[in-house]
């Protein structure tokens, strides 16, 4: 099932890079602005809560999937391409095992724990 759920994250990436070769931008576009959805790590130099929701916001794929209906609503191409770069970015980190981030730890996300060192959550008592 894992491997079934990866291949559909990265047919997301491919459509969304083709929808993009669609609206008319370059082929290079999409890519070069592919790792642009990390920056929203930058909260968690402030602490885990903020990072945590700065992250997930831009890795939202429903708020990507937005972007672009508000972009093809308003028509407005670089809207569409922005939520087109969302998604696809999503869908990328999804691909590749990681998630939505859970506000204890980075490395906690919706997929389970990423890294080296695997945890395990303890039941709060």
């Amino acid at each position: 099932m894992k491997t079934l759920i990866r291949l559909e994250d990265i047919v997301k990436l491919l459509i969304a890079f083709g929808a993009s070769i669609y609206l008319g931008y370059a082929w290079w576009v999409f890519p070069a602005w592919l790792l642009a959805p990390d920056l929203s790590m930058l909260g968690y130099l402030l602490n885990t809560k903020i990072g945590a929701w700065t992250y997930n916001i831009f890795h939202h794929q429903g708020l990507a999937l937005a972007f672009v209906a508000a972009g093809v609503v308003m028509a407005v191409p670089e809207l569409q391409l922005a939520g087109l770069v969302l998604f696809g970015h999503s869908a990328m980190d999804r691909a590749l095992g990681y998630g939505l981030k859970y506000e204890d730890s980075f490395q906690h996300t919706h997929l389970g724990w990423i890294g080296k060192k695997q945890q395990v959550s303890v039941p709060k008592v």
